[in-house]
Protein backbone atom coordinates (compact mmCIF):
# COMPACT_ATOMS: atom_id res chain seq x y z
CA UNK A 1 0.00 0.00 0.00
CA UNK A 2 1.24 3.47 -0.93
CA UNK A 3 0.54 6.12 1.71
CA UNK A 4 0.03 9.54 0.14
CA UNK A 5 -0.23 12.80 2.05
CA UNK A 6 -2.07 15.73 0.50
CA UNK A 7 -1.44 19.17 1.93
CA UNK A 8 -1.46 22.83 0.99
CA UNK A 9 -2.10 26.23 2.47
CA UNK A 10 -5.59 27.65 2.97
CA UNK A 11 -7.47 28.40 -0.26
CA UNK A 12 -5.23 26.32 -2.52
CA UNK A 13 -7.96 23.90 -3.62
CA UNK A 14 -7.02 20.90 -1.51
CA UNK A 15 -10.60 19.70 -1.00
CA UNK A 16 -11.21 19.82 -4.75
CA UNK A 17 -8.09 17.75 -5.43
CA UNK A 18 -8.93 15.26 -2.65
CA UNK A 19 -12.33 14.73 -4.29
CA UNK A 20 -10.57 13.96 -7.60
CA UNK A 21 -8.52 11.22 -5.92
CA UNK A 22 -11.66 9.87 -4.24
CA UNK A 23 -13.49 9.70 -7.59
CA UNK A 24 -10.58 7.64 -8.90
CA UNK A 25 -11.09 5.02 -6.21
CA UNK A 26 -8.42 6.16 -3.75
CA UNK A 27 -9.73 6.11 -0.15
CA UNK A 28 -9.30 9.58 1.39
CA UNK A 29 -8.82 10.36 5.08
CA UNK A 30 -9.98 13.94 5.65
CA UNK A 31 -8.32 15.22 8.83
CA UNK A 32 -10.49 18.35 8.95
CA UNK A 33 -13.69 16.29 8.66
CA UNK A 34 -12.50 14.00 11.46
CA UNK A 35 -11.80 17.01 13.68
CA UNK A 36 -15.26 18.41 12.95
CA UNK A 37 -16.80 15.08 13.94
CA UNK A 38 -14.72 14.82 17.13
CA UNK A 39 -15.73 18.37 18.05
CA UNK A 40 -19.34 18.06 16.89
CA UNK A 41 -22.43 17.20 18.98
CA UNK A 42 -21.49 14.38 21.34
CA UNK A 43 -17.95 14.29 19.90
CA UNK A 44 -15.14 12.61 21.82
CA UNK A 45 -13.18 15.85 22.32
CA UNK A 46 -15.96 18.21 23.38
CA UNK A 47 -15.52 17.69 27.14
CA UNK A 48 -11.72 18.05 27.11
CA UNK A 49 -11.95 21.23 25.05
CA UNK A 50 -14.69 22.63 27.29
CA UNK A 51 -12.50 22.08 30.35
CA UNK A 52 -9.38 23.66 28.84
CA UNK A 53 -11.16 26.45 26.95
CA UNK A 54 -14.26 27.48 28.94
CA UNK A 55 -16.92 29.21 26.89
CA UNK A 56 -15.97 27.55 23.58
CA UNK A 57 -18.70 24.90 23.58
CA UNK A 58 -22.48 25.03 23.41
CA UNK A 59 -25.27 22.53 22.85
CA UNK A 60 -22.85 19.64 23.38
CA UNK A 61 -20.49 20.72 20.60
CA UNK A 62 -17.45 22.94 20.12
CA UNK A 63 -18.20 26.44 18.84
CA UNK A 64 -15.45 26.54 16.25
CA UNK A 65 -15.51 30.34 15.92
CA UNK A 66 -15.17 30.79 19.68
CA UNK A 67 -12.37 28.22 19.81
CA UNK A 68 -10.55 29.94 16.96
CA UNK A 69 -10.73 33.23 18.84
CA UNK A 70 -9.36 31.52 21.95
CA UNK A 71 -6.24 30.17 20.24
CA UNK A 72 -5.47 32.36 17.23
CA UNK A 73 -2.23 34.25 17.82
CA UNK A 74 -1.70 32.49 21.17
CA UNK A 75 1.02 29.83 20.81
CA UNK A 76 0.58 28.31 24.29
CA UNK A 77 -3.18 27.92 23.89
CA UNK A 78 -2.75 26.53 20.38
CA UNK A 79 -0.21 23.97 21.67
CA UNK A 80 -2.69 22.89 24.35
CA UNK A 81 -5.42 22.46 21.76
CA UNK A 82 -3.13 20.45 19.49
CA UNK A 83 -2.22 18.20 22.44
CA UNK A 84 -5.92 17.39 22.76
CA UNK A 85 -6.73 17.04 19.06
CA UNK A 86 -3.69 15.40 17.43
CA UNK A 87 -3.66 12.11 19.38
CA UNK A 88 -7.37 11.61 18.69
CA UNK A 89 -6.92 12.28 14.98
CA UNK A 90 -3.93 9.91 14.95
CA UNK A 91 -6.05 7.14 16.41
CA UNK A 92 -8.72 7.70 13.74
CA UNK A 93 -6.01 7.64 11.07
CA UNK A 94 -4.77 4.27 12.34
CA UNK A 95 -8.31 2.88 12.20
CA UNK A 96 -8.78 4.24 8.66
CA UNK A 97 -5.53 2.64 7.49
CA UNK A 98 -6.54 -0.74 8.90
CA UNK A 99 -9.97 -0.51 7.29
CA UNK A 100 -8.40 0.05 3.85
CA UNK A 101 -5.47 -2.35 4.17
CA UNK A 102 -6.30 -3.98 0.81
CA UNK A 103 -6.21 -0.71 -1.17
CA UNK A 104 -3.20 -0.11 -3.44
CA UNK A 105 -3.04 3.47 -2.16
CA UNK A 106 -4.68 5.66 0.46
CA UNK A 107 -4.56 9.42 0.66
CA UNK A 108 -4.45 11.51 3.83
CA UNK A 109 -5.74 15.08 3.46
CA UNK A 110 -3.77 16.88 6.19
CA UNK A 111 -3.75 20.70 6.10
CA UNK A 112 -0.94 21.18 8.65
CA UNK A 113 1.28 18.28 7.57
CA UNK A 114 4.61 20.15 7.52
CA UNK A 115 3.68 22.34 10.47
CA UNK A 116 3.25 19.27 12.67
CA UNK A 117 6.28 17.40 11.28
CA UNK A 118 4.07 14.60 10.03
CA UNK A 119 5.47 14.10 6.54
CA UNK A 120 7.81 11.26 7.59
CA UNK A 121 4.81 8.94 8.04
CA UNK A 122 4.05 8.91 4.30
CA UNK A 123 5.58 7.49 1.14
CA UNK A 124 4.90 10.60 -0.96
CA UNK A 125 3.78 14.14 -0.21
CA UNK A 126 1.54 16.00 -2.67
CA UNK A 127 1.27 19.76 -2.29
CA UNK A 128 -1.66 21.67 -3.78
CA UNK A 129 -0.69 25.18 -4.83
CA UNK A 130 -2.01 28.22 -6.69
CA UNK A 131 -0.86 31.80 -7.27
CA UNK A 132 -1.03 33.94 -4.10
CA UNK A 133 -3.49 36.38 -5.69
CA UNK A 134 -5.91 33.57 -6.50
CA UNK A 135 -5.47 32.06 -3.03
CA UNK A 136 -6.33 35.40 -1.40
CA UNK A 137 -9.35 35.88 -3.66
CA UNK A 138 -10.69 32.41 -2.82
CA UNK A 139 -10.21 32.76 0.93
CA UNK A 140 -11.63 36.27 1.26
CA UNK A 141 -14.77 35.08 -0.55
CA UNK A 142 -15.52 32.73 2.36
CA UNK A 143 -18.24 33.77 4.82
CA UNK A 144 -16.83 35.52 7.87
CA UNK A 145 -13.29 35.72 6.51
CA UNK A 146 -11.35 38.96 6.81
CA UNK A 147 -7.90 40.10 5.71
CA UNK A 148 -6.75 40.05 9.36
CA UNK A 149 -8.01 36.49 9.87
CA UNK A 150 -6.28 35.37 6.69
CA UNK A 151 -3.02 37.02 7.78
CA UNK A 152 -3.20 35.24 11.16
CA UNK A 153 -3.84 31.87 9.50
CA UNK A 154 -1.02 32.31 6.98
CA UNK A 155 1.35 33.33 9.78
CA UNK A 156 1.10 29.86 11.30
CA UNK A 157 1.28 27.95 8.02
CA UNK A 158 4.50 26.94 6.32
CA UNK A 159 4.96 29.27 3.31
CA UNK A 160 3.72 27.89 0.00
CA UNK A 161 7.18 28.11 -1.60
CA UNK A 162 8.64 25.97 1.19
CA UNK A 163 5.86 23.40 0.84
CA UNK A 164 6.43 23.21 -2.90
CA UNK A 165 10.16 22.68 -2.38
CA UNK A 166 9.55 19.85 0.10
CA UNK A 167 6.87 18.07 -1.97
CA UNK A 168 7.30 14.94 -4.04
CA UNK A 169 4.53 16.20 -6.32
CA UNK A 170 2.97 19.65 -6.79
CA UNK A 171 -0.54 20.06 -8.22
CA UNK A 172 -1.27 23.53 -9.60
CA UNK A 173 -4.92 24.48 -9.06
CA UNK A 174 -4.51 27.87 -10.70
CA UNK A 175 -5.47 26.34 -14.03
CA UNK A 176 -8.60 24.61 -15.31
CA UNK A 177 -10.20 21.68 -13.48
CA UNK A 178 -9.44 19.50 -16.50
CA UNK A 179 -5.74 20.34 -16.25
CA UNK A 180 -5.78 19.67 -12.51
CA UNK A 181 -7.43 16.30 -13.09
CA UNK A 182 -4.73 15.46 -15.64
CA UNK A 183 -2.10 16.15 -12.98
CA UNK A 184 -3.88 13.79 -10.56
CA UNK A 185 -4.03 11.09 -13.25
CA UNK A 186 -0.34 11.57 -14.04
CA UNK A 187 0.65 11.12 -10.39
CA UNK A 188 -1.41 7.95 -10.04
CA UNK A 189 -0.08 6.55 -13.31
CA UNK A 190 3.50 7.37 -12.31
CA UNK A 191 3.00 5.45 -9.06
CA UNK A 192 1.50 2.50 -10.92
CA UNK A 193 -1.91 2.92 -9.30
CA UNK A 194 -4.93 1.97 -11.39
CA UNK A 195 -7.96 4.20 -10.95
CA UNK A 196 -11.69 3.69 -10.80
CA UNK A 197 -12.31 6.71 -13.02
Amino acid sequence: MIRLALTGSIGMGKSTVAAMFRRRGVPVFDADAVVRELQGPGGALVEAIAQRFPGTTRDGAVDREALARAVLGRPAELADLEAIVHPAVGAERTRFTAAHADSPAILFDIPLLFETGGEQAFDHVIVVSAPATLQRERVLARPGMTADKLAAILARQTPDAVKRARADFVIDTGRSLTETESEVDAILAGLGIGTGA
